[in-house]
């Protein structure tokens, strides 16, 4: 029998947790003849008030927002700075308060949570400093749903430990977006968190045309490369609002953020994740090309991912419309423990799990005939209802930490003795 401690623990969606994002107008020429184009329209509208209008108006906007979030002024004259660049004004001629208010008639307030909270995932924490022994310090993602349906990937840090406790480090009071995004070669694109915010407060947007519908289900790891350093990696879906491909998060220190396209043919799918380091040479994911079933897929290069070997196709009645993994394999002693999401009758969402061999990961040695949990009871009802899903659990000791989605709308937590998964494997 499963020995599973849920804990009372449940992170919703919160409306509440806003932050300020470009508002954005096409920058073109009036469909009217002879008339400017909108955002030429404001921009010469607010060069057109007098100094004492335009502190004002300014106060206005201060007064309802600056106390909502974080360096307020500062994100104004960021984006004041965009709008200049696009339209060719003349800043030295342009008082600051000018140009806060300029910068704030194209900002927006955008509740990144909102609509769901979800699919997380778990790794432990770079820092490991100053904790009680029998502690490990974690960070976890997670799928953040806001206006228009569009995901972003937020953060929050904690401990676990000793035993099975949780306890999540309080919010900041002000989110804030990564940003000072520049490009790289192949497409990627290199962001930064703000010096003085914390991984908890921080939110990754989408920054790229292929990423402009979200970010979602981001897959951490914490992998170990061959030299012994480690880097947290985590493959992830990026949407347009008519296709998908894979790609992929890398950072040493979650103050950086590479996110970069995958190549290959198995990056037309979502769903990939990566093992915790390399076996035999060769790194290895686990992947579900078809929709269907789950696949293993080999490379030689961490960017670069072609076709895979079916590895589990459905076999019990709780997982028979389609198989796909809950986050990066496990490492074990017995061998690789790989968690999975199997989809019933009436789409009813389940979790199990998988040990595959340690040496060659293509290979079964065991699987759970029934679900570690699924969707019942209070993990019925949500946005999406009967789904119960998790880019990815840690190891603790002799315990699974299993944080997971309900209902595609909030994000509930278990610990799962790792003994007694295994002794229920057929």
């Amino acid at each position: 029998m499963l020995d599973i401690i849920h804990t009372a623990l449940r992170l919703q969606a919160d409306p509440a947790r806003v932050v300020v994002r470009p508002f954005h107008i096409p920058i073109e020429a009036s469909s009217v003849p002879g008339m400017p184009g909108r955002v030429r329209r404001i921009a010469d509208a607010v060069l057109a008030l007098d100094d004492e209008a335009a502190e004002i108006e300014l106060e206005l906007v201060l007064r309802d927002f600056e106390a909502r979030h974080w360096q307020t002024r500062a994100v104004f004259l960021t984006r004041y700075d965009a709008i200049r660049e696009a339209l060719g004004l003349e800043s030295a001629k342009i008082s600051n308060v000018k140009r806060q208010l300029i910068g704030a008639y194209f900002c927006h307030e955008y509740s990144y949570a909102a609509a769901a909270l979800m699919n997380p995932s778990v790794v432990p924490h770079p820092d490991q400093s100053g904790l009680s022994e029998g502690a490990v310090r974690i960070a976890m993602s997670l799928r953040a749903v806001g206006e228009g349906h569009i995901s972003s990937i937020a953060f929050r840090e904690g401990i676990i430990g000793p035993g099975p406790v949780l306890e999540l480090m309080p919010e900041p009071p002000f989110a804030t977006a990564a940003d000072g995004a520049t490009e790289e070669a192949n497409g990627a694109i290199r962001v930064r968190r703000h010096h003085d915010s914390s991984l908890s407060g921080t939110v990754l947007f989408p920054m790229t045309a292929a990423q402009s519908k979200g970010l979602e289900d981001l897959r951490l790891v914490r992998f170990q490369h061959d030299d012994g350093t480690f880097e947290w990696l985590g493959s992830y879906t990026a949407y347009n609002g008519a296709t998908i491909r894979s790609e992929m998060l890398r950072t040493f220190d979650f103050r950086a953020f590479t996110l970069a396209p995958i190549a290959g043919s198995a990056a037309r799918n979502k769903g990939m994740a990566l093992f915790p380091r390399k076996i035999g040479g060769f790194y290895y994911m686990i992947g579900r090309q078809d929709g269907e079933n789950v696949f293993i897929i080999k490379s030689d290069r961490l960017d670069h991912w072609g076709e895979g070997e079916l590895l589990l196709t459905p076999k019990y009645p709780w997982e028979m419309v389609q198989l796909g993994n809950c986050g990066s394999p496990i490492e074990l002693d017995e061998g690789w423990l790989l968690l999975t999401h199997g989809v019933g009758a009436m789409r009813k969402y389940s979790i199990g799990a998988v040990l595959l061999d340690k040496e060659d990961p293509s290979k079964v040695i065991g699987r759970t005939s029934s679900p570690l949990l699924a969707a019942m009871d209070a993990d019925r009802e949500g946005y999406v209802p009967n789904v119960v899903y998790s880019c990815g659990g840690m190891l603790v000791d002799d315990l699974l930490f299993l944080p997971y989605g309900v209902a595609d709308s909030s994000v509930a937590f278990a610990f799962v003795s790792v003994k007694s998964m295994i002794e229920a494997m057929d």
